[in-house]
C-alpha cells in the first residue's frame, strides 16, 4: 500500500513524499517536487516490489561493476581453481574498461562496444584477438552477472545474454600423418629430456591432455589392470583411461627407474610437481620438421585415428572424456567409410 504526503519546508518549498508499505517487505520512501511524479513512482515501484524486481534494481544502483568483479574474484573464482589463471586476467580487463560503471548502467549496448574493442585488440603475441578469445572474455563476465542475479540479487537480469557473440571458427582438426608421427617419435627419443618420449607416446595413445599426462601420479597407475585413473579432468569428472600397447610397455619400463622422492610419473627436477616439458616439445617439433602442430593436436590425432579405424562418435567421446557428441562431430567426416559400411551391411541384411 502506498501513501503520499505533502510537505512544506521552512522556505515554503513544497514536496511530495511517497511511501510504500507492503507486508513482508521493508518500507521504501522517495520525495518528489511534483505530485504526478510521486504517484507514478509509487505505482511503478509497488508493482516492481510485488514482482520481485525492485530491490534488485536498488542494489544495482548501489554497486559498481568493479565491486561486483572484486567480490566474484574473492568468493567464487577460488571454487574454480582451473579457471583462475585464465579468467582472472579476463575479468581484470572488464574492470579496467568499465569497472567504474554502476551495475544499473551496464547495458547490452555498452557490452557490445567492449566486445568490438576486444575484437580489434592486438594481443601480447602481436596478433589480432581471435573471435574465440573474445567469446571467452564475454563468457567470463557473463557468469559474474549470473551469480549477481541468482545468488547475490545485485542485478535483475544478465545484460550479456542480449549481446551477440562473435561466430567462432569450426573446431581445428590437425592430426599427424604416419610419416610425421614417425619423425616426431624419433625426435623425442633423441631428445636430451628423457620424459618427452613417454609423455608424447602416452598422449597420442590415450587422447589425454598435456596437464592430464604430466599430472599422473604412480598411485593412479594400475599396471595389472592396464589403466590410469584421472581424478582431475576438464569436465570435473573422474575418468579411467585404458593403458594398452606400446604405451603400456613404455610406462612399465619407465616405472622400473622411477624416482623414489616423487609421487609423479613425470616429475620435475625437485620431484615436488609435474615436469615442465614445453621446451623439450618445441625442440622435438622443430627437429621433426612438423609445421602448424601443437601439443593439443596429439589429442586431435588420437580422435582422428579412432574415427578412421571405425570408432563411432560416441566411442570417441568416451575415450576423450566428452559428456556430449558436440565436440567430436568435427571428426565425423573421417569415419565416412565406416558409416557407409554400416549402411551397406544393414541394407544387405534387410533387403538381400
Amino acid at each position: 500500500m502506498s501513501t503520499i504526503r505533502k510537505r512544506t519546508n521552512a522556505k515554503g518549498v513544497v514536496s511530495y513524499q511517497a511511501q510504500i508499505r507492503l507486508k513482508g517487505y521493508p518500507a521504501t520512501t522517495q520525495s518528489f517536487a511534483q505530485l504526478t511524479l510521486a504517484k507514478r513512482w509509487a505505482n511503478q515501484t509497488e508493482t516492481e516490489i510485488l514482482e520481485g524486481r525492485y530491490f534488485k534494481t536498488t542494489e544495482a544502483k548501489k554497486h559498481t561493476l568493479s565491486e561486483l568483479i572484486e567480490r566474484y574474484i574473492k568468493t567464487t573464482l577460488p571454487t574454480k581453481p582451473k579457471s583462475i589463471a585464465t579468467q582472472k586476467p579476463q575479468l581484470e580487463w572488464w574492470d579496467k574498461e568499465i569497472g567504474f560503471k554502476l551495475l544499473s548502467d551496464i547495458s547490452p549496448s555498452l557490452l557490445a562496444d567492449c566486445r568490438d574493442r576486444l575484437l580489434m585488440q592486438i594481443t601480447m603475441r602481436g596478433k589480432l584477438r581471435s573471435q574465440a578469445s573474445t567469446v571467452r572474455y564475454m563468457a567470463a563476465l557473463s557468469h559474474v552477472f549470473t551469480i549477481a542475479v541468482n545468488e547475490w540479487e545485485w542485478m535483475e537480469s544478465n545484460p550479456m545474454k542480449k549481446v551477440k557473440k562473435p561466430k567462432e571458427p569450426r573446431g581445428r582438426v590437425r592430426f599427424l600423418s604416419d610419416e610425421e608421427r614417425g619423425r616426431l617419435f624419433q625426435a623425442c627419443i633423441n631428445s636430451e629430456n628423457r620424459l618427452i618420449y613417454p609423455v608424447v607416446l602416452l598422449a597420442i595413445s590415450t587422447g589425454m591432455r598435456m596437464g592430464e599426462v604430466t599430472g599422473i601420479k604412480w598411485a593412479d597407475v594400475d599396471l595389472k589392470k592396464g589403466r590410469i585413473t584421472l581424478h582431475e579432468t576438464k569436465n570435473g569428472e573422474r575418468r579411467a583411461v585404458p593403458l594398452v600397447g606400446k604405451a603400456f610397455e613404455v610406462i612399465k619400463e619407465h616405472g622400473k627407474v622411477r624416482r623414489l622422492n616423487s609421487e609423479y610419473v613425470f616429475p620435475s627436477r625437485n620431484g615436488q610437481k609435474p615436469a615442465h616439458i614445453r621446451n623439450a616439445w618445441d625442440k622435438a617439433i622443430l627437429e621433426a620438421e612438423i609445421n602448424d602442430f601443437h601439443f593439443h593436436d596429439l589429442r586431435h590425432s588420437t580422435a582422428s585415428y579412432l574415427a578412421m579405424n571405425g570408432a563411432s562418435l560416441a566411442e570417441i567421446a568416451e575415450v576423450l572424456g566428452h559428456k556430449t557428441l558436440a565436440m567430436v562431430k568435427r571428426y565425423a567426416h573421417l569415419s565416412d567409410s565406416h558409416v557407409s559400411g554400416v549402411l551397406e551391411s544393414m541394407n544387405k541384411k534387410m533387403m538381400g
